[in-house]
């Protein structure tokens, strides 16, 4: 089920997560959901609280060449526990702030360790655009937004087209923001 994704500023998108503990068939289903809404969007990851669950979960599939595979990831709990200090920068956009992108400096590689669907620690080694992907994602359980990286006057303007656009949006729906 492709599931509505919430827009900045929306204060939802703010909140800290809680730690997901036991594995349920909700959650299987909130992971098959989120993996739908994501593609559908289209997107490369997706954050629980982006589609207003308020669980340490994320999914993502970095691979975009027309002959690779998918490659699917449900994370929960999901944690750095190792960053490189080699820097990457990507332009990072956001599924909640919709058409609005921005130059991001990170980690140019950093080792996750998460919870798999399947209730098995896993840990890996992340780079180039995956790595971005993973760091950009977990901020999001810790109510951090990419435009939280930027001087608060370019962070203020993307504030208010998205304040805009929601306003726009509910006219044309009849529905309030």
């Amino acid at each position: 089920m492709i599931r509505p994704i919430l827009i900045h500023p929306d204060p939802r998108l703010k909140k800290i997560c809680d730690p997901v503990g036991q594995i349920t068939d909700d959650l299987r289903r909130l992971a098959d959901d989120m993996l739908s809404t994501m593609y559908d969007a289209p997107g490369i990851g997706l954050a629980a609280p982006q589609v207003g669950v308020i669980k340490r979960m994320i999914v993502m599939d970095c691979e975009k060449e027309p002959d690779s595979k998918a490659r699917p990831i449900a994370m929960l709990n999901p944690e750095v526990v190792w960053s490189s200090e080699d820097i990457s920068t990507y332009e990072e956009g956001c599924l909640s702030l919709p058409n609005q992108f921005a130059d991001i400096e990170r980690p140019a590689s950093v080792k996750v360790r998460w919870m798999g669907m399947d209730g098995k620690q896993e840990e890996e080694l992340f780079s180039g655009l995956w790595a971005t992907c993973v760091q950009h994602e977990i901020d999001h359980l810790d109510g951090k937004l990419f435009i939280d990286y930027l001087r608060p006057l370019k962070r203020q303007m993307i504030t208010r087209k998205l304040e805009k656009l929601k306003r726009d949006k509910a006219r044309e729906t009849g529905s309030r923001v």
